[in-house]
């Protein structure tokens, strides 16, 4: 008997194990038939699966007779559902060819480098912010762009009043005069124009930013050495689009801003338009106000007319008009007030843009772009007013071809720059007058189906200086779908300019002008390396991470110094450096998102054989964002930024500090939706762990502003769009 039984059991068992199937498949990119190292092939119902290797193949074992449900998913693809019947009637490799998803991601095309390529395919690494995460970060400050940018790794907002609220971008550390800041890749934002630029510009009109870091000089000039930010603003779709938001917050400040766009057959038209208000606020008690009482009125129309078959032309006018009060919170409210401290700016701009393009046969196209920028500011302090005007354009022609294998752009652009000071003192005018003529040439090769080059070669002449030639190189290497490598570098240069973060801080008071038969531009050479990887781990869970190595070296800087009551720019030789690295990694599991980013810069001056720390730079950065989302419905995000202390001007070293904050949105019904955002709910404030300023009240002596001085703000609205 025992024998009959153990003879069942081993019938039983070996049938079992002649029903276990192995599944073998190799899973492809359908364009360009790489294997997708990474890809996930599943069975739910089985809870059994695997990754592709190198090779792109994936082996899964031990799966029972029957008929079950497949899932092969990578990031970045359609997933690959079907039903496989086991034992199978063949016992051949499957072989599965991915199709990219041609969602919002794959519709990003780089303009800043004008090649027309989508984002993965350019070899100059290029962060853009697009879409639901332009939404939704403009959601925490609609009135500004000043939060938009300061919540990227390696990007910081740096304050320059206390009580002004004036702010400038630093990118890898460097000073805001290093940075570029374009609209629509025209240079509207320089020189004296550029100290309140951030606090001015809403992003509701805005389509996607683009941020290079690093010298971009081929195509936009030597100013880019620390790198660039490039606005792009909306285009009138195929559908009309009428878009209203309105936010409050609880520093009693107000945004309402309209965006309208329409597309004929020949004619289109955008026109923008916004009303931002701030009432004085002083969270810190202290009679001196954080957020300054300002009134500002945009307006931003444009036209985009077909001329013939294969011509387009755009034309804007950018018209921006603010007022803006800052200092002891009392005289602002009206209240009397013996020898009260203020700071008052007044400014008035107006910009305009004008692009010609006609294509021709073969991927050829003639572009012909131009700007005028107007701007009139006028500063007052107690017993001191400084005002003047700016005049500056920028003109381009240029020739661009597209081929298989191969893209071409080449031009010529002249660049002007003036300004005359109206008030201040008059007996030493800080008035110049700069003129620049380019000619540029930029290649992007596809060398083979794993490496794409792109080189470039600019000449610039400046009327003050003469030549500077500017080259540049980047490689990009893609072994596979699920790796990336990028590497480059170029050389920059920087004209002298009294207009920096230092002088906006003493509100150029006090301040010898540029002598152009001592001061020379400065130069620099810098190079990133960057690496990018993408992998689905398991059925739902992907993982893109990106690291960014990076180093730029600044000969013979501009510095800014105090001789008796005075200050003056000098060369005394030395250098500034850069160098550290950005880690970016983005988690997406379910309707989760979670995006963790760190910054490490390691920025020094080194003068006379003395190495320093560079002021006002956050050695250490911590970036992290958790989100859900229900996509069209409802999202939520909770953030925290960690900042590291950073050495002050004055020779001491402030603070570490993090700062949390929670931010949601929910549509209610096809055209509507409701937002709010509690900003810094931990109320971190300089105000709470350190001082702004030393002195009294009537004569305050502010010191460096490192951390947030408006502390715990809730803002909400609506936004409608029809």
């Amino acid at each position: 008997m025992t024998r009959i039984i153990l003879a069942i059991l081993a019938l039983g068992i070996s049938n079992l194990c002649f029903s276990q199937n192995t599944y073998q498949a190799r899973i492809l990119d359908e364009e360009s038939g790489e294997p997708l190292l990474g890809a996930t092939l599943y069975f739910p119902e089985l809870q059994l699966g695997g990754s592709a290797n190198e090779n792109g193949m994936v082996t899964v074992k031990n799966i029972p007779d029957g008929t079950f449900k497949l899932q092969i998913q990578y990031v970045g693809y359609e997933m690959l559902q079907l039903k496989v019947t086991f034992p199978l009637g063949k016992s051949e490799l499957t072989v599965f060819n991915l199709k990219h998803e041609h969602g919002e991601l794959e519709l990003l095309t780089v303009q800043s480098n004008r090649s027309s390529r989508v984002i993965e395919d350019v070899p100059t690494r290029v962060e853009i912010i697009a879409g639901e995460e332009l939404a939704e970060k403009g959601n925490m400050k609609p009135g500004d762009i000043r939060m938009l940018l300061n919540e990227s790794t390696g990007i910081q907002t740096q304050q320059t009043s206390a009580t002004s609220y004036n702010s400038s971008i630093r990118i890898q550390g460097l000073d805001g005069k290093y940075t570029q800041l374009l609209r629509d890749g025209l240079p509207l934002y320089s020189g004296y124009s550029s100290g309140l630029s951030l606090m001015q510009i809403a992003p509701l009109d805005l389509a996607q930013v683009e941020v290079i870091k690093g010298s971009s000089s081929t195509l936009y000039g030597g100013g880019a050495i620390a790198g660039l930010v490039n606005l792009i603003t909306k285009r009138p779709q195929e559908k009309p689009e009428l878009s209203f938001l309105i936010n409050g917050t609880s520093a009693l400040g107000l945004d309402a801003s309209t965006f309208y766009s329409v597309k004929g057959e020949k004619l289109g038209t955008t026109v923008f338009a916004s009303y931002n208000k701030g009432t004085a606020y002083d969270p810190a008690g202290i009679g001196l106000t954080a957020i300054p009482e300002f009134d500002r009125f945009t307006l931003n129309p444009k036209l985009l007319v077909d001329v013939g078959e294969r011509s387009d032309l755009v034309a804007g006018v950018n018209f921006i008009q603010e007022e803006r009060l800052g200092g002891n919170l009392d005289f602002i409210e009206g209240n009397p007030v013996n020898d009260p401290y203020f700071e008052a700016n007044k400014t008035h701009r107006i910009s305009t843009e004008l692009t010609f393009q006609t294509q021709w046969k073969k991927g050829n196209s003639l572009t012909f772009k131009n700007s005028l920028n107007f701007f009139d500011r006028k500063i007052e302090i107690p017993n001191y007013r400084f005002g003047g005007k700016q005049f500056s354009s920028f003109s381009e022609l240029n020739w661009s071809s597209t081929g298989t294998k191969s893209s071409w752009v080449t031009g010529l652009n002249l660049w002007t720059d003036q300004f005359e000071q109206r008030q201040g003192d008059l007996s030493s005018p800080l008035d110049y007058s700069l003129t620049t003529l380019g000619v540029f040439v930029q290649n992007i090769w596809n060398a083979s189906p794993k490496w794409t080059l792109e080189s470039g070669f600019r000449l610039d002449h400046l009327n003050s200086e003469g030549l500077f030639p500017l080259p540049k190189i980047s490689a990009m290497y893609q072994p596979n779908q699920a790796l990336t490598l990028r590497i480059g570098g170029g050389l920059g240069y920087k004209s002298p300019t009294v207009f920096t973060e230092e002088t906006e801080r003493i509100q150029f008071q006090n301040l010898i002008p540029i002598d152009d038969a001592s001061l020379v531009s400065e130069k620099s050479a810098g190079a990133n390396l960057d690496i990018n990887y993408r992998i689905a781990l398991g059925e739902e869970l992907s993982l893109v991470a990106n690291t960014l190595l990076f180093f730029t070296r600044i000969e013979n800087p501009l510095i800014l110094e105090k001789n008796n009551e005075q200050f003056e720019f000098v060369q005394p030789g030395g250098k500034f450096e850069t160098r550290g690295m950005e880690v970016n990694l983005k988690w997406n599991y379910r309707d989760f998102k979670l995006f963790t980013g760190y910054t490490f810069a390691d920025v020094i001056q080194e003068f006379n054989g003395e190495i320093n720390p560079y002021p006002l730079v956050a050695r250490h950065r911590l970036n992290n964002v958790l989100m859900f989302e229900k996509h069209e419905n409802f999202w939520i995000g909770l953030e925290a930024y960690y900042f590291s202390p950073q050495v002050l001007n004055d020779g001491q070293k402030g603070q570490s500090y993090w700062i949390l904050g929670l931010m949601t949105e929910k549509t209610l019904g096809e055209n509507f939706s409701v937002f709010a955002n509690f900003e810094n709910f931990l109320d971190t404030r300089q105000t709470r762990f350190d001082t702004i300023y030393t002195g009294d009240l009537s004569h305050p002596e502010f010191r460096d502003i490192y951390a947030p001085v408006d502390g715990f703000v809730i803002n909400g609205g609506v936004k409608l769009k029809f």
